[in-house]
C-alpha cells in the first residue's frame, strides 16, 4: 500500500475513533446524571415511564430521553468500531507481513540481479 494511502487510512481511523470515544464518554456522563436525578419509580405525570437500568438500578425517563441516549450510545459504538477496524487494517499494512504483491516484486528484483 502506498504511503499516501496509509496516511489517509490513519487519518480516517483517528477521525472515527476520537468522536467514538468522545460519544462514549458523553453517554457515560449522561447516564451518571440520569442515575443521580431521575426517579427510581414510574412518574406518569411527567412522562417518565420508560425504564433504563444503570449499574443495576432502574431509573425512569421519558421516551425522548431514552431515544436520545440510545442514539448517542449506539452511534458512538459504531464510530469507535469503524475506527478500530480501520486502525487495525492500518497497523497490518504498516507493520505486518509484506503483501503478496510486495513479495512478488522482491522476487522479481532478485531475479533481475
Amino acid at each position: 500500500m502506498k504511503s499516501a494511502q496509509l496516511s489517509t487510512l490513519r487519518f480516517l481511523s483517528l477521525a472515527f475513533l476520537l468522536p467514538g470515544i468522545g460519544g462514549l464518554v458523553l453517554s457515560t456522563m449522561i447516564s451518571g446524571h440520569y442515575l443521580d436525578t431521575m426517579p427510581r419509580w414510574p412518574d406518569p405525570d411527567s412522562g417518565r415511564i420508560v425504564v433504563r437500568g444503570i449499574h443495576g438500578i432502574p431509573v425512569y425517563q421519558t421516551e425522548e430521553e431514552d431515544r436520545r441516549l440510545s442514539l448517542i450510545e449506539y452511534s458512538s459504538i459504531g464510530f469507535f468500531s469503524t475506527g478500530l477496524v480501520m486502525g487495525l487494517v492500518f497497523l497490518q499494512k504498516q507493520c505486518g507481513a509484506p503483501s503478496r504483491e510486495e513479495e512478488d516484486e522482491a522476487e522479481l528484483a532478485k531475479s533481475r540481479g
